[in-house]
């Protein structure tokens, strides 16, 4: 955000229901209520020409809120989409997806969030999230420990209905309905989203879209290789 915000661009981040500071909700911890809440911020804050950048689930909701909102509210708010390591089109493995991921690998996740969340917060960004795992890899304890913080701060309930929301919502009538130009990053080693089921298969949903694929980066390449990514987005976002 620094990056852009040091060019002259307004940067918003905004915590998701449950997740950061905002109020840890019970209900609503699904995909067309994240869409939903996005499109009340961005006509609180009456965004105009904005240009939507979705992580990992992130890029699930950017996604959702066009498909379920471009067409109507938020008509003429949206001028980009850039999609970074994102879920869809969908996660799960299901006969129709046979390059998913099986129910068991997110059984498994709920399980463990469940039996020792602050344990489950430290095992995912020491492997994983940030290819920490992998033989070579410049391994940041900052980094890890940020993650479990902001892990921390997410709502239990929040944190396991998302595994859901994340896993198991199939974005690709969503996708079908961006227009706008859109940038889809991923890493063909991202351990979380892998490439395969995930970003080969959304750009071709989206019309139109550009995708960029990076030769070893992980799924939070975002932040481990920063210099590329900003320097990439920017380029997109400039054009």
């Amino acid at each position: 955000m620094i990056f852009f915000a040091s060019r002259g661009f307004r940067c918003i981040a905004h915590d998701r229901r449950g997740h950061g500071r905002s109020t840890q909700t019970w209900d609503g911890n699904d995909m067309d209520t994240y869409a939903d809440d996005l499109l009340a911020l961005t006509v609180a804050l009456d965004l105009r020409n904005a240009i939507h950048v979705g992580h990992s689930t992130g890029g699930g909701e950017v996604a959702r809120y066009i498909g379920r909102h471009g067409a109507g509210r938020a008509r003429g708010r949206i001028a980009k989409a850039v999609l970074v390591g994102a879920v869809p089109p969908l996660m799960l493995k299901t006969d129709g997806n046979p390059g998913g991921l099986p129910l068991e690998v997110f059984d498994g996740f709920r399980t463990a969030l469940l039996a020792d969340r602050a344990q489950f917060f430290r095992d995912v960004p020491a492997g994983p999230f940030y290819g920490f795992n992998r033989p070579g890899a410049k391994v940041s304890p900052g980094l890890i420990d940020n993650w479990w913080r902001q892990g921390m701060m997410c709502g239990v309930k929040a944190a396991y209905d998302c595994i859901k929301a994340f896993s198991e919502t199939d974005f690709t009538e969503d996708l079908k309905r961006i227009e706008v130009p859109t940038l889809v990053m991923h890493g063909d080693d991202d351990q979380v989203v892998p490439i395969g089921a995930s970003g080969l298969r959304l750009s071709q949903l989206v019309r139109n879209a550009q995708l960029t694929v990076y030769k070893g980066f992980p799924h939070a390449m975002a932040t481990t290789q920063h210099d590329r990514i900003n320097a990439d987005l920017l380029s997109f976002v400039t054009a």
